[in-house]
């Protein structure tokens, strides 16, 4: 199989555009792990990722009649930054067809690079219906983002590089997988070299569509996907791809937003650069297979694939981290509502570090602390801090991986509504970041429902959350749950999450 793509992968034209990025040691972390950790920096590319030696390779092999037409692209990302300067360097007229959603900075971006824009739709796939719609109409060339064998083969000298610069086999690489291009150029090339290499695929868990394939034997598209890893959401592994890493992968590692959260701060602390989430994507894996495998001294590489993230995404991704590293425990206290009740509890918390402390009054008798607390990761630190409260009297819940405590309920700590509201239920909702869809959200609502609590962030990035509370009574609960399936935005009923519960939801008497 992978023979087939090797001569594709050395007749390759990408260095007219793109340079050979290093392949550097990560000081830092691989004393952490044990183990030599190297990274592959295609976060220094001139467009911040490594999609640049896709497309340049794909339009350099295009007629003089198709480039004499123009090409086309759907993308909210890294590709479309690829494409355009990639037309501009062959004086190629290029549209790139992004949905409405796509943050302005990365229209900039594009722009700046002479493509022409299009904003259409509010999500990949009604942007790229009309980009097909321009192929149909005007004859342009469609450059998909990874379903090309000469895309794949220019993400494959990626593989070529890393093979020339390490000299010797590394004992594993990890490679971020969205559609499954640069996966598939990289494994075809390092295994035909170094077939004892393990070549390991990481996607984010709520974006895992070649897990999904590989477990099915066939290409399946994911009901949903996650937006974090905005460089890797793909609800299906790409035809050409599958077909290549299907037999060539030994492994895909999926991991959480707090996973790669924690490895954007470790590339940062080992190069100052601030890569993004899909970036950090390959570490974040690396870091769980080294744990789970108990490895020391081995040779591991991580692609770091691209840095276009935008400055507001940072607040977020810093909140996460100290969790995703497993340095911070997230817990819910119940202390005795009396004078010294604080001080006690602090001091059975010994020497640690509190990261956070939201407390408010609820009842004479008891109250609810949501806390923060640093711990050691990779051992028993929490679970012996959990067992010695325990020990000392308190009712202590761990909320640490609860989504709702750590996306909304720690900004909401007010204390119980009295018993007023009847039939409160509680969603969390995920809609698309531009002016109108919130409105769109509550006129879908109606009168018909009464909202009795709303909670909304902005994570910088494409989207936003709501953890929003409606009166709905029981008869009403299938019409209001269809309502919200007609908007078309993704939603959870988190009305028995202990978070809501302890800190938010009602209390009679």
């Amino acid at each position: 199989m992978p023979e087939s793509y090797i001569k594709r992968i050395l007749d390759a034209r990408v260095y007219d555009v793109a340079k050979e990025t290093p392949v550097d040691r990560a000081e830092l972390m691989s004393r952490r792990l044990g183990n030599n950790v190297w990274l592959k920096r295609e976060d220094l590319q001139p467009v911040f990722s490594f999609k640049l030696r896709g497309a340049y390779n794909k339009m350099n092999r295009l007629s003089e009649a198709q480039r004499a037409l123009g090409v086309v692209a759907a993308s909210a990302g890294n590709h479309a930054q690829g494409l355009a300067m990639a037309a501009q360097k062959l004086n190629v007229k290029a549209t790139i067809v992004m949905p409405r959603t796509t943050p302005q900075i990365k229209v900039d971006a594009v722009r700046r690079r002479g493509a022409r824009v299009v904003l259409r739709g509010d999500s990949y796939d009604e942007a790229a219906d009309y980009a097909q719609q321009l192929v149909a109409e005007k004859g342009m060339t469609y450059v998909h983002p990874f379903d090309d064998p000469d895309v794949i083969a220019g993400q494959g000298t990626v593989g070529m590089e890393i093979v020339r610069q390490h000299q010797k086999p590394l004992d594993a690489i990890f490679v971020p997988v969205g559609g499954g291009g640069l996966l598939a150029g990289v494994a075809a090339y390092v295994k035909y070299v170094w077939p004892q290499t393990r070549v390991i695929g990481v996607e984010p868990e709520d974006a895992a569509c070649l897990k999904l394939a590989l477990e099915r034997g066939r290409r399946a598209v994911l009901p949903e996907v996650g937006l974090f890893a905005d460089g890797c959401a793909v609800a299906q592994i790409g035809k050409e791809t599958f077909r290549v890493v299907r037999n060539l992968v030994d492994e895909v590692i999926t991991v959480g937003t707090d996973e790669m959260c924690a490895a954007i701060k470790d590339i940062f602390e080992d190069t100052r650069s601030i890569a993004e989430p899909a970036g950090a994507l390959a570490l974040a894996g690396l870091k769980l297979y080294a744990d789970r495998e108990g490895i020391e001294g081995a040779d591991l590489l991580a692609i770091v694939s691209g840095a276009n993230t935008n400055f507001d995404r940072l607040r977020y991704i810093s909140e996460r981290t100290e969790i995703g590293e497993q340095r911070e425990a997230v817990l819910s206290v119940t202390i005795p509502e009396k004078p010294g009740s604080f001080r006690t509890f602090c001091n059975a918390l010994g020497r640690r570090n509190i990261t956070e402390f939201n407390y408010r009054f609820a009842d004479a008798a008891s109250a609810q602390v949501f806390v923060g607390l640093s711990v050691v990761p990779g051992g028993d630190d929490l679970a012996e801090l959990l067992a010695g409260l325990a020990r000392k009297g308190y009712d202590v819940v761990d909320l640490t991986d609860n989504e709702v405590a750590k996306l909304h309920v720690r900004y909401m700590v007010g204390g119980h509504v009295p018993g007023t509201i009847e039939n409160e239920r509680v969603y969390r909702v995920e809609f698309p970041e531009r002016p109108g869809a919130l409105a769109k959200f509550l006129s879908a609502l109606g009168q018909r429902w009464s909202i009795s609590m709303f909670h909304y962030r902005n994570h910088g990035a494409a989207y936003g959350r709501i953890l929003v509370g409606v009166g709905v009574a029981p008869s009403e609960k299938k019409a209001f749950t269809a309502a919200l399936e007609e908007i078309g935005y993704r939603f959870w009923d988190e009305s028995d999450n202990v978070a809501y519960q302890l800190y938010l939801g009602r209390r009679d008497g």
